[in-house]
């Protein structure tokens, strides 16, 4: 009986890990498509890279959870084809999807801008 409590106990923890990794994954993925979303809808002829966070907010919120979406910021980076657009998202690992982690995430997603 003993080791199957054991088996258990080791069964539940390797499946937590799963969830865990899966979870910050999505996430992970997740924050990528946004920032590059909202970086290409930052630059379009009639938008403005405020545009363009407001728009990886909206994302973010609307995918997995406000508090991802706290810290998003823009910037232009000179690049040899033009400038780039790069908006920048500043989070928490999550732990098992509801509580705050302890590591941090940064993410960037990039579009040029040729105008």
């Amino acid at each position: 009986m003993a080791e199957f409590v054991m088996i258990s106990a080791l069964l539940m923890v390797l499946l937590l890990g799963i969830i865990q990794l899966a979870l910050m994954i999505h996430v992970r993925n997740t924050l990528i498509d946004a920032a590059s979303t909202g970086a290409r809808f930052g630059v379009l002829d009639d938008r403005t890279p405020d545009d363009g966070v407001a728009r990886t907010r909206a994302l973010i919120a609307s995918s997995i959870a406000d508090r991802y979406a706290q810290d998003v910021q823009y910037a232009y980076v000179h690049a040899p084809e033009g400038r780039l657009l790069r908006i920048t998202i500043t989070t928490q690992v999550p732990v098992l999807g509801i509580l705050p982690g302890t590591g941090q995430l940064q993410i960037r997603g990039s579009a040029y801008d040729f105008h």
